[in-house]
Order: C-alpha cells, then sequence, then structure tokens
C-alpha cells in the first residue's frame, strides 16, 4: 500500500465527477426533469461508480475505473421534447444493448462494424454546440468566461487532467466572490433517490436510446478497454460490459443513464504513479468506491451549489470539459480519407438539431452517414 493508491483513485473521482457534473445537470434540465429527480440520477450514478469500480477492481485484480458516459449526457443535453419518463425508456434501452453486446458476440460484432468515423462524427456532432457554447457564453460575461479559458488553457499544459477541474475551482471563487451567484438552497441533508417509471416513447427510444448506446460504446467503453491494454491488463470485455450493463439497466429506475468504463480518469490510475508494480495497482478500486459514496451521499447538496452558479459558468465548465472528447472525435471521423465526406455528412446533420418525426438527429446523423457511405461504395464498385 502506498500514498499514491489512495491520491490517485481521489483524484480520479474528483476529476470524474467535478469536470462533468455541469453536464449532467444541463441534461436533466432537458428531459425536465425536476430537483429530486435530478439529484436521484446523480446519486444513482455515484453509486454505480462506487459498486461496479470496486467490484471490477478486486475481482480481477485491475485497475478498473468506471464512470458515466459524458457524451451520452452531452447527447441528452442536447435533445428536445423528451420527458424524463421517456428518458428512463431510453436509458433502460442502452443498459439491455451493453448487455446483449457483452454475452451476444455476434450482437458486439455488428456493433463494432460501424465504421469508427461515422460513430466518431456524430459524436463531434453532439459535442459542437457545447464547445462552441463557451464562447457564446463570453459574449454575456467576458469577465467571467475570457479568464476562465486562460486558466484553462495554461494549467493543460501541465496537468490536463487537472484543467477542468482548476476552472471549476477559479470559477466557483469569482461567481460567490463577485456576487454573480444566487444564493446557495440546498442543505448537507443526505440524498435520497426516486423511483421514475418509464415510458417506452418509440421517437424515444429511437432518437436517444440508440445512440445512447452508441456514443457510450464507441467514445467510453472502447478507450476505456484501450487505456487498459495499453498499461499491459488484459480487460475481460464480456464480464466488463455485463457487470456495467446491467448496473446501467437497474440505476435507469432512478432516472441514471449508462456507465461504463472510463478512459481519461482510467490513465490516472493505471500509471506507474499509482503503484510502481501493476499488480498492485487494483488497490485504487476501494478507494474510488470510497470517494463516490461520500459524492452518493451529498449530491443533492452538490447540485444546490452548482444550480446557484450564474449559466455562463456552467456552460464554460461543461464546453471546456468536453474540449478534449471533441478533438478526438473530431480526429477520429476525418482520420479516414475514403470516409470523410460521409463523416462530413454525420457531423452537419447531427450538429443541424434536425428533428423527423419526433426522431432527433443524433440518428438521422448516423443514418446520413451510413447511406452517404453505402452510395460512395457502390460507385467506387461501379467504376471498377
Amino acid at each position: 500500500m502506498r500514498l499514491s493508491i489512495v491520491t490517485s483513485a481521489v483524484v480520479a473521482a474528483l476529476v470524474g465527477f467535478g469536470s462533468t457534473i455541469a453536464i449532467i445537470i444541463a441534461a436533466a434540465q432537458a428531459v425536465g426533469a425536476d430537483a429530486a429527480q435530478t439529484s436521484s440520477w446523480v446519486a444513482a450514478l455515484c453509486l454505480s461508480m462506487a459498486a461496479t469500480a470496486g467490484y471490477l477492481s478486486v475481482r480481477y485484480r485491475m485497475p478498473v475505473v468506471t464512470a458515466w458516459s459524458t457524451p451520452g449526457a452531452a447527447l441528452i443535453a442536447a435533445s428536445a421534447g423528451i420527458s424524463i419518463h421517456a428518458a428512463v425508456g431510453a436509458f433502460l434501452l442502452a443498459g439491455v444493448l451493453i448487455v446483449l453486446a457483452g454475452f451476444i458476440r455476434p450482437f458486439g460484432r455488428l456493433i463494432e462494424r460501424i465504421p469508427t468515423s461515422i460513430a466518431a462524427a456524430m459524436l463531434a456532432g453532439v459535442l459542437l454546440q457545447f464547445v462552441v457554447g463557451v464562447f457564446q457564453s463570453a459574449q454575456g460575461a467576458p469577465g467571467l468566461v475570457l479568464p476562465l479559458v486562460g486558466i484553462f488553457l495554461v494549467v493543460r499544459l501541465f496537468n490536463p487532467a487537472l484543467a477542468v477541474l482548476a476552472v471549476l475551482f477559479v470559477g466557483l471563487v469569482i461567481a460567490f466572490g463577485g456576487g454573480m451567484a444566487r444564493p446557495v438552497t440546498s442543505d448537507l441533508t443526505l440524498s435520497t433517490l426516486t423511483f421514475i417509471p418509464p415510458a417506452w416513447d418509440v421517437t424515444a427510444l429511437i432518437g436517444l436510446g440508440l445512440p445512447l448506446f452508441l456514443v457510450t460504446m464507441a467514445s467510453q467503453n472502447l478507450p476505456g478497454f484501450a487505456v487498459l491494454k495499453a498499461s499491459g491488463y488484459e480487460p475481460p470485455s464480456s464480464p466488463i460490459l455485463a457487470v456495467t450493463g446491467l448496473a446501467s439497466i437497474v440505476t435507469a429506475f432512478f432516472g441514471a443513464h449508462t456507465s461504463n468504463l472510463a478512459a481519461i480518469s482510467a490513465a490516472i490510475c493505471t500509471g506507474p504513479d499509482t503503484h510502481p508494480d501493476p499488480k498492485k495497482r487494483w488497490m485504487v478500486g476501494p478507494f474510488y468506491t470510497l470517494s463516490y459514496l461520500v459524492f452518493a451521499a451529498f449530491s443533492a447538496a452538490l447540485i444546490g451549489l452548482i444550480a446557484a452558479l450564474p449559466p455562463e459558468l456552467i456552460k464554460t465548465v461543461a464546453g471546456l470539459a468536453l474540449m478534449g472528447a471533441f478533438m478526438g472525435a473530431l480526429t477520429s471521423a476525418l482520420s479516414e480519407v475514403s470516409q470523410r465526406f460521409p463523416a462530413i455528412v454525420t457531423l452537419v446533420v447531427t450538429a443541424s438539431g434536425l428533428t423527423l418525426f419526433g426522431i432527433g438527429s443524433a440518428f438521422w446523423g448516423l443514418v446520413a452517414g451510413l447511406v452517404t457511405l453505402g452510395l460512395d461504395f457502390l460507385a467506387h464498385r461501379a467504376e471498377k
């Protein structure tokens, strides 16, 4: 046991929670969740992180760090016209599909056959509005937003993982010290879970549930496996997908969206800085669990603190937190020269906010990209 085991786990939990909680609140607001349902959403997610990371790390003796789907939360936040009950139905569908991807190999291989460029372009289209929102917010509050952007650019030169946390901390100081924040109405009472019955809305299932599953697999689980493999581990994919998928199903009834492998925060726990011996790094799991149990207990108070902040600060923190994910998605989308045009079609359709038959733009962007890719393939075959 080393102190670095504890600090790595706590820092990873703080980075995962603090840098993306604003996106979860935006997602909850988009589907009309009230204060109790939003608190339940966050508490259920934290309990899922605690349970899945603790179990998987101890069971497989490797630092399996889990997280909620940040791109998935951004997808939910970008949706419109979906109720919290219909969203829960979509969350359940995404959880079931994750379990199926783990247990039914042909199904998993079918998902893997979706070109990376198309999936990445869909994600980039979803994230674009959040990244652009940082500088749109600067018009209304330049004295708040622009210094935070500067802090982000400087801190990321030394420690990218802590850059968003630095922005959040300085933003809190500016907002409360400068009188920009509203009074905090919540107290330190323990959080509670609220059961939310699902509604089976076909448009929500197709327009939100399916894209949520795809972005979770493409932008969270696959990079999460890559991080573990890059550190010399051989993670058992089927059990990990089964555990996180089952956790997603259970917590969906309390408002939470999907749980999955972490990527960025996982990198904090999988390297030699955590422990020189790779066989002992699994011990971050129990401490990561304890950190998220604390977050779960006081999620209502933490949400109350975030809700008191000016909207420009929330948009800035969310947008800067997604900057790296946007960069990675855009790079993957354009990496394959032969698929660049279908990827661009996917991106622009997704970013347009197009809604047809009640189904959101993420689904139509995926469809448009696959159709364009298919037409390109047929044209090349005809030329031969």
